[in-house]
């Protein structure tokens, strides 16, 4: 069943969505209270002529809320003692404004332009949001329903649809990041979606090894390839289902990393059929549940929408999650160090096939 959708605008301006589950649920209708000041203006973005990228200086971001205690919760329900950014008393899914985006349209003009002759300086539009799965503090992805995934999926392909058409944007990029370990400044369940001005470096990376495979093979779509040889190899194959194959890639970056892809090539979540929505829910919840059992305790995990750009090149995309974690053993954590950060030359610690074989025996 497609959620019920209804917006409202909080007390500065931004835009609040909530995809009710019910319909007629009356959460529209509650008013936020607070007396916001206006959101910040738009970041820059400062071009690296070494290596021919884009980085968003966002110093606003600096005084974002860090680890509230539950009864302070920006991200709950409000209540009679605490007004969050979510004003209704309750709420199944329910999207809004990032509050201190890396991104926003809130383009001031006359901005300076230029650091250096080698330097150029743009504004950072796109668009930042954030995605709350449940009204429930104390509730993590893994522990909802295949119906509320399937909620959260709705809201993921409705704002990717619309962030889409707004100008200046190039990439929609949903994620979310789990655990003190990986970086979280909220405990409450969420996620966020970036829509970025530029296209990234990893995804204009992944535009150059396909586009490449593509002029070598004929016109055939990289990522539908590596999906058939994990298929065929299934060595690494964690599980599957009649429209999703989840596998640890052959040269996976992470200790633990899984993709999850479907079983034909779309562009993007808006492009999902009925079947292969209701299809993701029970097969990425079983992943969870394996990657919460490898060592007995909540994983830390960065889960990751890799989406077809909005402009050129957005026929060589191939719709797929990575999900993967930073812990390598129950008491040891891979950070990114000089090979890694320095160089971008990553050394896994896990083979591949190995972690493969762990997360099928996971419980």
């Amino acid at each position: 069943m497609t959620p019920t959708r209804s917006a409202v605008r909080l007390s500065d301006g931004r835009e609040l969505i909530y995809f009710d589950e019910t319909p007629d649920s009356g959460r529209a209708s509650f008013a936020d209270t607070r007396q916001l000041p206006p959101p910040p203006p738009a970041s820059q973005l400062r071009y690296d002529p070494l290596v021919d990228e884009w980085v968003a200086i966002a110093a606003h971001r600096n005084t974002r809320t860090f680890l509230p205690p539950s009864d302070a919760c920006p991200l709950c329900p409000t209540t009679e003692r605490f007004a969050s950014e979510i004003p209704a008393p309750s709420y199944d899914v329910a999207v809004f404004e990032n509050q201190f985006p890396s991104f926003s349209d809130r383009i001031v003009a006359n901005e300076l332009t230029q650091v250096t002759e080698l330097v150029p300086v743009r504004p950072g539009q796109g668009r930042c949001e954030v995605v709350c799965f449940t009204s429930d503090h104390n509730a993590a992805f893994g522990s909802l329903p295949p119906s509320r995934v399937r909620t959260v999926i709705d809201a993921l392909a409705d704002r990717t649809a619309e962030i889409s058409t707004m100008p200046g944007v190039a990439q929609v990029f949903p994620f979310e990041n789990r655990g003190v370990e990986i970086g979280v400044t909220l405990h409450h369940p969420h996620g966020q979606i970036y829509a970025y001005p530029t296209v990234t470096p990893k995804t204009a990376a992944m535009l150059r090894a396909a586009r490449a495979h593509a002029e070598k093979t004929g016109g055939r779509n990289l990522y539908a390839d590596v999906l058939a040889a994990e298929q065929t190899a299934k060595v690494r194959v964690v599980a599957s289902n009649e429209h999703w194959t989840a596998y640890v890639p052959a040269a996976a970056r992470w200790p633990f990393e899984v993709h999850l892809a479907p079983h034909r090539q779309v562009p993007d979540l808006p492009a999902l059929t009925d079947a292969e929505r209701d299809a993701f829910g029970p097969l990425y919840l079983d992943l969870l549940h394996r990657f919460d059992g490898l060592f007995g305790k909540p994983m830390p995990y960065i889960s990751a929408w890799h989406q077809a750009v909005v402009g050129e090149g957005r026929e060589l995309g191939y719709l797929h999650l990575q999900l993967f974690s930073i812990r390598r053993a129950a008491d040891k954590l891979k950070f990114l160090a000089g090979s890694e950060s320095a160089m971008g030359a990553f050394v896994n610690d896990i083979v591949p096939e190995n972690a493969a074989q762990l997360l099928r025996d996971a419980v």
